[in-house]
């Protein structure tokens, strides 16, 4: 296990080099925000899909300092003497080579979601914050989400913004805000640190989505309690022809900054209409913008759900793969004989000097972890402050509950690379049963969603009666409360990669050689759909057809 205390690191991200054509980025995550008057439990959660190809990480923890040292992982920017909070995070060992922080100790948690913007307007020297770095510090340096959100700020301000445009998420135990940065691509070649930013507060009551798309529209200037925002955010964009003051339309951060396009509103857009649509089908959303149709509305800055999510809600959110619309992956011809809802990247391709794009859902393949974060005021915050993590696709993933007051981080979870098959690491367990199953999903997604049921029901169900005794046990000795929370975070870790392995054990004994085995030990023939069938017969029906019956005389 990665456990930081002293000395400093710099942080090194490869987001600039890997953005796609200004519009989804190798980052390419998804972000959902629950309010904490939008949520059955009472808390703030936000949702954070780590997307990448290669992309692997292990779970760590940068712990607490009084001032007296400077803990390794953290941020280097605060003045000596300076106290800083405990952050529990991940360590990534590709894509991503340093610590990022998922959630303090006070409870507050952040995510992001690349949306790249203009390639120009990225500051290549003397800035100093990459994005894993300022969330960091902001868990490091806040109590609350207003806090870690001024404190971005204020940290850009002063050292400089060096990475591409971000969207991060943000929330504590009674609020959520979005926090939206880009660079200014300044050209000097020592004191290079211009940025942008704007942060809103998200509408208690209400949810609302990013998905590497910067989000925040028109902004009220003079409502500090609910919005701030840099000097310069409208003063650059006008100086740099992004946005016209005589156009008659107001200023709008995404459309002045975010590079919006066909491809972004396809493969971004599409997500939120996605989360949108299920979380409030009342609502009627239209997918017409995300579909670049001309003079469509864009989607809500927030909305009201149906109703209240619950921590299920939240995880069946972010599975999708559009199913059930006329988008559903696992429909036509290029889901293949089995409704394979996967798409070999690249994204967008080329056939006889036509453009086309595959469609990009919410759950996908190239996703190292996906967690959800809940910030609740009604526990201490030892208590309060959870994780639910989950490895690989969020489809075919089981979220366990993992505490970030933990102080041991599941074996599971520290172990392994991505240069050698491992399946007591947690994210080659996961990875082994998704891969074994892309290639006949319709037969064998049943078995993996029974699973999955199974421990996620076990683990919800189980939440209120271990959060009473760790919180009645915080009461009168906090020390004994984190390390039982620690022990069941461990084991229930644990208890879902074993049980996965167990899957796959199950799956390759059941789906062998192209048969499926029943209890009876039989292998009756699988065969293939017959609407599969017919594209056979029409495409190459000559190769396989048999000659004609001779008729009996």
């Amino acid at each position: 296990m990665k456990r930081f205390f002293l000395g400093g690191l710099t942080f090194l991200s490869v987001a600039a080099a890997l953005v796609v054509g200004g519009a989804a980025s190798v980052f390419a995550c998804t972000n959902l925000i629950v309010t904490k008057g939008a949520s059955a439990e009472n808390a703030c959660v936000v949702t954070y899909t780590a997307d990448s190809a290669g992309f692997f990480a292990k779970l760590a923890i940068v712990e607490a300092s009084d001032g007296s040292f400077r803990p390794v992982g953290g941020s280097d920017v605060f003045p000596e003497g300076t106290p800083t909070y405990r952050v529990f995070g991940f360590c990534g060992e590709t894509v991503i080579d340093e610590f990022q922080g998922i959630m303090n100790e006070k409870q507050v948690a952040i995510a992001e979601t690349t949306f790249g913007g203009f390639e120009e307007l990225q500051n290549k020297n003397g800035a100093k914050f990459m994005y894993p770095e300022l969330m960091t510090a902001a868990l490091q340096g806040a109590a609350t989400a207003r806090e870690a959100v001024e404190l971005m700020g204020r940290l850009v301000d002063e050292h400089g913004y060096a990475d591409v445009g971000e969207s991060i998420s943000v929330c504590d135990k009674n609020e959520a805000w979005i926090f939206e940065i880009s660079g200014t691509g300044s050209t000097e070649e020592t004191e290079n640190k211009g940025c942008v930013w704007v942060a809103m507060r998200v509408p208690d009551g209400e949810i609302t989505a990013h998905a590497n798309q910067a989000r925040i529209g028109v902004f009220p200037k003079n409502d500090p309690a609910n919005c701030i925002y840099s000097k310069n955010v409208e003063s650059f964009a006008i100086e740099k022809g992004l946005y016209d003051p005589n156009s008659g339309k107001p200023f709008s951060f995404c459309e002045a900054y975010g590079n919006i396009d066909i491809t972004s509103l396809r493969a971004c857009e599409k997500r939120v209409w996605s989360i949108f649509r299920r979380a409030a089908p009342s609502l009627n959303l239209p997918v017409d913008y995300a579909q670049g149709v001309e003079g469509a509305a864009p989607y809500p800055w927030s909305i009201k759900p149906d109703k209240k999510l619950t921590t299920a809600d939240v995880a069946a959110l972010m599975r999708d793969h559009y199913d059930g619309t006329e988008y559903d992956m696992s429909e036509g011809i290029d889901g293949g004989q089995f409704g394979i809802p996967m798409r070999c990247r690249p994204l967008y391709w080329e056939v006889d000097g036509k453009k086309y794009m595959w469609e990009r859902p919410i759950s996908t393949q190239q996703t190292c972890f996906s967690i959800i974060t809940r910030s609740t005021a009604d526990l201490p915050d030892a208590v309060g402050g959870l994780v639910w993590f989950g490895w690989d696709d969020t489809y075919t993933t089981c979220y366990s509950p993992i505490y970030a007051a933990t102080t041991r981080i599941p074996a599971s979870c520290d172990r392994g690379s991505i240069k050698r098959f491992e399946m007591k690491s947690g994210w080659w367990t996961f990875n082994f049963v998704a891969n074994y199953a892309y290639p006949r999903y319709k037969e064998m997604i049943p078995e993996i969603k029974t699973v999955q049921e199974e421990l996620e029901t076990y683990f919800y169900r189980a939440q209120p009666a271990v959060e009473r005794v760790a919180a009645e046990l915080a009461k009168t000795d906090e020390k004994a409360a984190v390390e039982f929370l620690t022990d069941y975070s461990v084991m229930q870790t644990e208890k879902a990669r074993d049980r996965w392995e167990e899957l796959a054990n199950d799956l390759l004994v059941k789906f062998n050689d192209g048969y499926t085995r029943t209890d009876d030990g039989k292998y009756p023939n699988v065969g293939y759909p017959e609407s599969w069938l017919r594209r056979v017969v029409e495409e190459r029906g000559d190769n396989y057809r048999l000659p004609d019956e001779k008729k009996a005389e």
